[in-house]
């Protein structure tokens, strides 16, 4: 539709259509609702947040294999994956010494092992010849009952100048128990090995 002649002295701003062409009307304007605006942000977050959460598992772990990687090369057995509010600290072993964190732990330095529950121990090895501060049976630690699953699980190193206490912490379905059971079993062997 053209304007018609009569149209343009008129005050303001002259009105152009092209021909054939009716100006839009308002019904037929699509508005998209609220809740279609918020479920594509919404859907929009989640995306970004699972793709921010599955980048870093896959940094972690590669991380943890190349850590796993250079403590293999330098001689180091890996005894125990502990978990800790930090991440994942190893407890490994070479020919001379236990590692933990930024512990090293000479094996001749070594005087006793302790499994701890509770702060409470429940199994010690201790070297020939050491003395005895805390007496509990000899024996490896046994299965355990249910009910001390979620009970905070530790081992002490007592050497000849400080204590060091591997936390093995409290997960559920036995885990802790036994990461505590693999490190007390690898200190008893180097206690119990004649020199």
């Amino acid at each position: 539709m053209v304007p018609n002649e009569s149209d343009a002295g008129r005050i303001g701003t002259p009105q152009v259509w092209l021909a054939g062409h009716d100006r839009p009307k308002l019904s037929s304007i699509k508005i998209i609702p609220m809740r279609d605006v918020v479920a594509a942000i919404v859907a929009t977050f989640f995306v970004f947040f699972a793709l921010r959460l599955a980048t870093s598992l896959t940094r972690d772990r590669r991380k943890r294999r190349q850590e796993r990687v250079e403590l293999e090369t330098s001689g180091q057995s890996i005894l125990a994956e502990i978990p800790s509010d930090t991440g994942i600290t190893f407890f490994t072993e070479d020919t001379a010494a236990f590692h933990f964190g930024q512990h090293s732990i000479a094996k001749t330095a070594i005087m006793s092992a302790r499994v701890l529950i509770n702060g409470a121990p429940i199994a010690i090895s201790v070297r020939a010849g050491a003395p005895v501060t805390n007496t509990v049976a000899h024996d490896i630690v046994e299965e355990r009952s249910e009910n001390l699953t979620r009970d905070q699980w530790d081992v002490a190193i007592d050497t000849n100048d400080d204590t060091v206490v591997v936390p093995c912490g409290a997960i559920r379905e036995r885990i802790s128990q036994e990461l505590a059971r693999c490190i007390f079993a690898a200190l008893k062997n180097t206690l119990e090995s004649p020199k």
